[in-house]
């Protein structure tokens, strides 16, 4: 353990300044700089191929390669989907080169199980954030889940019938299934998750003007000009869409989305402190 986590002490050093710095951009700006990103993938690659060739240890570089082309894979796919803007998308590629890899089942251990860890700690990170954004804008936001929870209440009513009636049956022991009655509560909860991350639409929908508008904003919907129109995209505005808005002077709705590099930030400290500390299977840090 100790070699092999001095092997990559570098790497995890590099990739956490990377981190930070992106972090700070993303929480200052909305954005990640390319340069940022690229900047670690070039790093992370030149150090594996580097040391391959002082050590003769030709698997370092190759397993940061097959790292960088299955993370490229994945984010893509999160990028495609909506999951991911495409800095944190650029942001999974480095780390899939910096990510641990001493054999094959590596990638699933510390690949797979770093998107996982990923994942998990990003839900609860963008949801604590969306409450402080829910708070700021209490006012419009209370109005917009009423009026969500107002379209979709024969269903909230039709949920909260069957959990009354399990607990009640529950309580007068007609069944024993404490399991289908947690499940119910469950599906409840997720139905009001689910009106509530719909009410956030309007907390982060904002009129920008055009000279505050930097490549990669999303707009709410395609913009009519003088003879163009600038089409919503997954790409986000392009810089000869921005220069045609901006001589137009037209206000743009654009929605902005919370910033999710810190939960990168937090998936790999957590995966750092298991490869470094513990000894134990990253997998691990699921159960």
């Amino acid at each position: 353990m100790a070699v092999e986590l001095a092997k990559y002490g570098f790497l995890f050093a590099i990739a956490l300044i990377w981190i930070i710095f992106a972090t700070i951009q993303d929480l200052k700006k909305r954005e990640v700089p390319n340069w940022l990103n690229f900047s670690l993938v070039a790093f992370a690659l030149a150090y594996r191929a580097f040391f391959s060739a002082y050590s003769s240890e030709w698997s370092f570089f190759i397993f940061g390669v097959l790292g960088f082309a299955i993370f490229f894979g994945l984010a893509n796919l999160f990028y495609y989907s909506h999951v991911f803007a495409g800095g944190d998308a650029k942001l999974l590629m480095g780390l899939g080169i910096v990510l641990p890899y001493s054999n094959y089942f590596d990638f699933l251990t510390f690949g797979f199980g770093f998107i996982a860890v990923l994942f998990f700690l990003g839900a609860a990170y963008s949801l604590i954030y969306s409450v402080f954004i829910a708070r700021k804008n209490y006012s419009r936001f209370a109005l917009e889940f009423k009026k969500n929870l107002g379209k979709m209440r024969y269903m909230f009513i039709s949920l909260l019938f069957v959990v009354v009636f399990a607990f009640v049956s529950l309580v007068l022991g007609f069944f024993s299934s404490m399991l289908l009655f947690v499940y119910l509560v469950l599906a409840i909860l997720l139905f009001l998750l689910f009106v509530y991350v719909k009410s956030l639409d309007v907390c982060i929908i904002k009129s920008v003007h055009p000279k505050s508008l930097t490549e990669g904003d999303w707009i709410v919907g395609d913009i009519k000009l003088r003879g163009y129109v600038v089409k919503k995209s997954v790409h986000g505005l392009g810089e000869e869409d921005i220069e045609r808005l901006r001589k137009a002077g037209k206000m743009v709705l654009v929605k902005e989305g919370i910033p999710f590099t810190p939960a990168f930030l937090f998936a790999f400290l957590a995966m750092v402190f298991f490869f470094s500390f513990s000894g134990l299977d990253f997998l691990a840090l699921l159960f």
